[in-house]
């Protein structure tokens, strides 16, 4: 099939692209104007996912779509809420109008902390339930897969390290430990955040797109997870000993405050079973030692190059 991948450009999108290839796929990337890069080996669309005209464009030149652009970001999204609203409820809507103008089979990402009360959440949970509501009565066949903290190389990095503009968990702890600095944890780290390797994420994400072509509309939604839960504190404390155990001195945890829009000692453990549903087996997932080790060693090896330290922290 040729695959749309909205937001194809992105820490996900990229890995997507890569699954989908390996298995015999064409990606076809769309992403916001002034982001996409020609330096990409794959087809690249550029467009606003905000712009019924251009998505249906989208879903006239290629089989499915896999619909992974969003406005990002927790506490980034509350004092500034239309912005995630009208992208991901706008481009929800005119994705899922898309595949039904041109009965396409489809896969919506949903998010892992639906229950926040937060801009990101709340929008994003909104149209997991479009999803079904279009499959029940407009008859199209998009699988949800609900997904909670990918993690993994080139996941970009926030100030002061890299440009990025939400701060995820996995690049500002290893940032942190690798420069010297203290990690800082909101609300001391106590919340449960369930951490997935991104290329599981697209392995989950392409399993539910290559079973909606197949013409199985799932009742459930596919959960991608790993099969026992850490803290966050628990997290950044690996991260530390794989740090120290690659010769950097080892770093204090610094408690903040928790962030607004997020919940503390919280969390809804994903049903890794639904994998099944997909032809995936739950204990073949990358366990978060192996896979945070691997990110690790990715960090130190691109240092200068994908994030940096910041002069402060080098004495500079």
């Amino acid at each position: 099939m040729k695959v749309g991948v909205t937001g194809g450009n992105g820490f996900i999108g990229r890995y997507v692209c890569e699954e989908l290839a390996s298995r015999g796929h064409v990606p076809l990337v769309f992403d916001h104007r002034g982001r996409a890069e020609s330096g990409l080996p794959w087809e690249v669309m550029r467009g606003d996912i905000r712009d019924a005209t251009v998505m249906t464009e989208l879903a006239a030149h290629c089989d499915a779509i896999i619909h992974l652009a969003a406005v990002l970001g927790t506490q980034e999204t509350i004092t500034n809420p239309r912005p995630a609203a009208e992208t991901n409820l706008m481009g929800g809507l005119n994705f899922l109008e898309a595949v039904a103008q041109y009965d396409l089979p489809g896969v919506y990402i949903c998010v892992g902390n639906h229950w926040m009360d937060n801009s990101y959440s709340i929008s994003k949970t909104a149209v997991e339930r479009f999803v079904r509501m279009f499959n029940a009565h407009r008859g199209t066949r998009v699988n949800n897969v609900r997904v909670v903290n990918a993690y993994g190389p080139r996941q970009q990095a926030a100030p002061p390290f890299a440009p990025g503009k939400v701060r995820k968990i996995t690049p500002a702890v290893i940032c942190r430990a690798l420069a010297g600095m203290p990690v800082e944890l909101y609300g001391g780290g106590t919340q449960v955040s369930d951490m997935v390797w991104v290329g599981d994420v697209a392995r989950a994400l392409v399993s539910s797109l290559e079973t909606a072509a197949a013409g199985e509309v799932l009742d459930h939604v596919v959960e991608v997870g790993p099969t026992t839960s850490s803290t966050i504190r628990e997290v950044a404390e690996l991260v530390i000993d794989l740090c120290v155990a690659r010769g950097y001195e080892r770093v204090p945890i610094a408690d903040l405050p928790m962030r607004p829009g997020e919940t503390p000692d919280t969390a809804v453990t994903a049903q890794t079973k639904t994998l099944l549903s997909v032809g995936i087996e739950p204990s073949s997932l990358v366990s978060l030692e192996e896979g945070m080790a691997r990110t690790v060693d990715w960090f130190i090896e691109n240092r200068g190059v994908h994030w940096n330290v910041p002069d402060v922290a080098a004495g500079a």
